[in-house]
């Protein structure tokens, strides 16, 4: 989150660390990888101040496509009569003609929430000013940012407040550099980051869920009020029966919800050269000490809700009549939300010693301690109200020989506070070494194509305590609740009834640190024509994973066991290649390009013995495998039905096939076997190209990915299905498009139809995770593009600046990928918040 947060124009340096030895002097924190970030600090020089103001225009990737509600009234009433031919219909021809030639709306209403709620384009606007320089006793970087983010929800202006997203950010740095003496350096960190959000109750994504949920012919978003409601003060919304039905449109002017955000990161380093003492000698301390908080308070009404009770054809006028009398509210209430506050320390003390001597040899070795406290405000029980403390040493010890051999050796001691004194304290140790080839003499005659190549390994062991869940804090102590209220009866008359207790953990000291042997072997290459390559092949063996132990009902165990008995591997391959081409003094290009495969398997994990049924075994398959069952095709009559083996519910013809992978006659558990690939990427590729001529630039970057699946989420795109939404307003889900487009029905006896036979009511067969609707999430996306202007040197000094840019950029602007319902990196979340394409026009000059 603190990254997340991170000014992009505050970063002077960004890297990433996956070997076991880059990441050993960060402990157990770096076991899943090191994001490395360096922010700015200030040059020596008179002050210089640079600005940045942005206008950015935004709108969704991709709409997802509705059917018309026509449509949706026949398809309804086919989905009823297909199931049930003698069931009663609930559109009247009447309606659907009606409705269809669009007369009486108010009566027959035909309604696109999509469009009446939300915008097609909205306007997000971004400044940032930043001043630095100094002198030699101080130096300093300052920098505030401000960004407003709109949401794209429209404002009813009858309403006495704005619902619609706001959210302001406020981002302040100051980083200042001190030299006290000569050799004694202070520099003090400052971050501030101050988020202001308003919004809908029910939040952005959750308005374009309740959009998709909502019945688009049963009434008008709101009525126009009668006589008799025209002294109503708020909006008439439109509803049925007794108000118990989603209406969107209410839903996003019900209310709405403030949010803060307050995070403050306050560092001070102190660096001494002890070059006195020994040469090559340093020493720093820094303390860094971290403040988060929450808040969020919801402000809102109860609607009253409305429909028309009588319609006077001849007049076209009509009478309301008020459907929730009792439940509705003129007033907005007030219901603060949970307080969240976290604090965090951390004091981090090193030496350091680098020398070269007789030319050749350099010799660096370093020590690092840390200590780490973090405690949260608002803990529920003992365990969590304790301050959370870690420590650690860590050092490293490296040698290079003439700048051709490199030797290294890091190792981390660590002590985390959940597990048990026998298992508290871990020593993780790494080795690296590499070569620089082409620093050697035999290497020179092809110095004339490759300027410089080096080989390179590492292997090592790193430690991991974040493990299991963040509740469970002590796993060597129990967790016993003295107030389940689990009572017992007791005595002749069972009237003495003292409470239970509730065992959710059981002691276990014998759980200990996750371990991980990672292995990496490269090669570094630059060539006179300007390419050079960094390729890393590497694996990664995990051991002592916690999982639950597979315990028999007939134990009467109710809380999870849990042991270190997993094991895995990961292995792949990591690609970045660069080019730079400077043709003249006008003309300068560079490309870029990444390309990462990465795969794991599990090795051994806790499961039922399936000797006999091995498809059902994790062993052997990625960590992000999903099991599901094989769906051969949809039924093509009720004859393959009765000849086929049974499956789950009711179905028949148009209903989904499964596989008898056991061959025992019945679709069940025994069924499932890995489907699909992982739900994460193995394969992350991008590539990109920047050019210059004279004044003006241009750059592009596309991002791709492949062999990862996604199942679309059936209970958000079931048609017609009744949805119970938060409040208990009952939604019904409309259809989309594609689907309406391509389904099974006595008319279209396709087999492979997008989707199945309709319905009316759920249907368990249809609804089974399976290949049916497995979907192939890989797409490569146009990520960004920018074009810009530089003014020349002789016009700034005119204007007296320093620099002058216009450029106008993008980001996520176009995508190509299989599936074509929604943006394919939302997955199967896409009936959510959709992935937005951003134009951006911006200035960035200098004083």
């Amino acid at each position: 989150d603190d990254l997340a947060r991170l000014n992009t124009d505050d970063i002077a340096s960004f890297s990433i660390m996956k070997d076991a030895t880059a990441t050993a002097l960060y402990g157990a924190r770096g076991a899943n990888g090191v994001i490395l970030v360096t922010t700015k600090e200030g040059k020596e020089g008179k002050a210089r101040f640079n600005a940045r103001i942005e206008n950015s225009f935004s709108s969704p990737t991709r709409k997802v496509e509705i059917a018309d509600p026509v449509k949706y009234m026949r398809m309804q009433n086919e989905a009823i009569k297909t199931r049930d031919p003698l069931g009663l219909l609930l559109y009247p021809e009447e309606k659907i003609i009606m409705s269809e030639r669009g007369l009486y709306p108010d009566i027959f209403p035909v309604t696109d929430w999509y469009d009446t709620m939300f915008e097609d384009v909205i306007s997000n606007q971004r400044a940032n000013l930043s001043v630095s320089g100094g002198g030699k006793v101080a130096r300093y970087y300052v920098a505030a940012n401000i960004t407003r983010d709109n949401g794209n929800i429209k404002v009813d202006k009858r309403n006495n407040f704005n619902s619609n997203i706001k959210l302001m950010k406020y981002n302040f740095r100051s980083n200042v550099n001190i030299h006290i003496t000569e050799t004694t350096e202070l520099i003090a960190r400052l971050s501030a980051n101050f988020d202001e959000y308003t919004g809908p109750v029910d939040g952005g994504s959750g308005m374009y869920r309740k959009v998709i949920q909502a019945n688009p012919v049963m009434f008008r978003p709101y009525y126009v009020p009668d006589e008799a409601f025209s002294y109503a003060n708020h909006i008439l919304f439109g509803n049925y029966g007794a108000g118990q039905y989603l209406n969107p449109y209410a839903e996003s002017l019900k209310g709405y919800r403030d949010q803060s955000k307050n995070s403050m990161i306050v560092s001070f380093e102190l660096k001494q050269d002890l070059e006195k003492l020994l040469e090559g000698l340093t020493a720093r301390a820094m303390i860094n000490m971290n403040r988060y908080s929450e808040y969020n308070v919801t402000r809102q009404y109860y609607p009253f809700y409305y429909n028309i009770s009588s319609y006077d054809l001849v007049k076209n006028s009509y009478k309301l009549q008020r459907l929730n009398p009792a439940e509705g509210t003129e007033y907005i209430d007030y219901n603060p939300g949970q307080r969240y506050i976290n604090t965090s320390m951390y004091l981090e003390t090193a030496a350091e010693y680098n020398n070269t001597f007789d030319s050749i040899h350099n010799l660096n070795a370093l020590m690092v301690y840390t200590m780490r406290e973090e405690k949260s405000g608002i803990a529920d029980n003992l365990q969590l109200s304790l301050p959370g403390r870690n420590i650690g040493l860590a050092g490293r010890l490296a040698y290079n020989f003439d700048s051709r051999y490199f030797g290294e050796f890091n190792f981390g001691y660590n002590g985390s506070e959940r597990f048990s004194e026998n298992n508290r304290w871990g020593f993780f140790p790494s080795f690296g070494a590499a070569w620089m080839v082409s620093n050697e003499a035999f290497f020179e005659p092809l110095t004339d194509v490759i300027t410089q190549f080096k080989l390179k390994g590492t292997y090592g062991l790193v430690g991991n305590d974040a493990i299991g869940s963040g509740n469970d804090r002590f796993y060597y102590l129990s967790q016993v609740d003295l107030n389940a209220g689990r009572n017992v009866n007791w005595g002749t008359q069972l009237n003495y009834n003292p409470g239970g207790i509730n065992v959710s953990r059981y002691a276990n000291d014998r759980i200990g640190w996750e371990t991980a042997y990672k292995t990496n072997l490269g090669f570094e290459m630059t060539t006179v024509a300007g390419i050079s390559a960094n390729v890393d092949f590497f694996k990664e063996t995990r051991k002592n994973i916690l999982l639950d132990r597979v315990i028999p009902n007939t134990m009467g165990v109710i809380p999870a066991v849990k042991a270190n008995l997993g094991e895995a591997e990961g292995k792949g391959i990591d690609v970045e290649l660069n080019y730079e081409k400077i043709v003249n003094k006008d003309l300068w290009f560079t490309g870029r390009g990444t390309f990462t495969y990465a795969t794991s398997r599990a090795l051994r994990w806790e499961e039922p013995d399936y000797s006999k049924t091995p498809w059902l075994s994790r062993v052997g398959y990625s960590l992000g495998q999903n099991w599901g069952y094989i769906a051969e095709r949809l039924f093509v009559d009720e004859q393959e039905v009765q000849n086929s083996p049974t499956q789950f519910g009711e179905y028949g013809a148009g209903d989904i096939k499964y596989r008898d992978v056991n061959r025992d006659g019945k679709i069940s558990e025994l069924d499932k076997v890995p489907i699909g690939f992982p739900t994460t990427p193995e394969i992350n590729y991008g590539f990109g190209l920047s050019m210059g001529f004279r004044n003006f630039d241009a750059s592009f970057f596309f991002q791709g990915s492949a062999r990862q699946s996604f199942w679309i989420d059936l209970d958000k795109v079931t048609p017609f299905m009744d949805q119970d939404g938060d409040d208990g307003r009952l939604g019904q889900n409309v259809i989309l498009k594609a689907f309406a487009d391509n389904y099974w029905s006595e008319n279209n006896r396709d087999s492979y139809a997008l989707w199945p036979r309709l319905s009316n009511n759920w249907m368990d067969n249809n609804r089974q995770t399976s290949t049916w609707f497995m979907q192939d999430a890989s797409f490569l996306r146009l990520k960004s593009a920018e074009l810009g202007y530089t003014l020349s040197e002789d016009w700034c000094k005119k204007l007296r600046m320093s620099n002058l840019r216009l450029y106008i950029s993008g980001t996520n602007l176009l995508a190509w990928s299989g599936f074509r319902l929604w943006d394919p990196e939302m997955a199967g979340n896409g009936l959510g918040y959709p992935v937005q394409r951003v134009i951006n026009v911006g200035l960035n000059v200098g004083f």
